[in-house]
């Protein structure tokens, strides 16, 4: 994937958006051929892809028992990156959630849920490439314009994004490459 490449993976329901999503990050294996990341097969490249990889599923990997500062200090952790609780507040409170910082997640709508995993955008601007599955489900008109926001700054500044969606989006002008899966 070239620097700068935005890429919408469209398809209905139960068409391989995620598995797919999953095949690029090395979570699943092709049935055949192969995935590659700077030339390396991602399944034997975990370390680089992973290096350069901030990976956001489907479901919002938070942790009811978690504050929206932990989730985020952890998600983050997860993918390589040391954050300050700091930069995790300034960030949670970018999403909306300035104030519930120490709520346990249990405590928090979906959509609170939802962007207390996007926040990790904020702060995963060193990662090259981006895979996020169904960034837009459960957030407002607001939040959904934020996301985009995230993405579009990470293609300017280099990087690639890889998502997918249900939602007619725009990225002010920056062009969308899109894959139409089929059942």
């Amino acid at each position: 994937m070239k620097p700068q490449t935005l890429l919408e993976v469209r398809g209905a329901n139960g068409s391989g958006k995620t598995s797919l999503l999953r095949l690029l990050c090395g979570l699943l294996r092709p049935e055949a051929g192969s995935v590659r990341w700077k030339g390396e097969d991602v399944r034997a490249a975990t370390d680089g892809l992973h290096a350069d990889l901030l990976y956001l599923g489907h479901t919002p990997a938070v942790k009811d028992d978690l504050s929206g500062r932990e989730n985020v200090i952890f998600g983050l952790a997860q993918s390589g990156v040391g954050v300050t609780p700091r930069e995790v507040d300034a960030a949670l409170s970018e999403f909306g959630l300035g104030g519930r910082e120490e709520l346990p997640a249990r405590a928090l709508s979906q959509g609170q849920k939802r962007r207390v995993a996007l926040a990790r955008l904020a702060l995963g601007a060193d990662k090259l490439l981006w895979i996020v599955d169904e960034p837009f489900t459960a957030l407002d008109a607001q939040a959904v314009e934020l996301v985009q926001a995230h993405l579009a700054r990470h293609l300017v500044r280099g990087g690639s994004v890889v998502f997918t969606s249900h939602q007619e989006v725009s990225f002010g002008g920056l062009p969308v490459q899109r894959l139409q899966l089929t059942q």
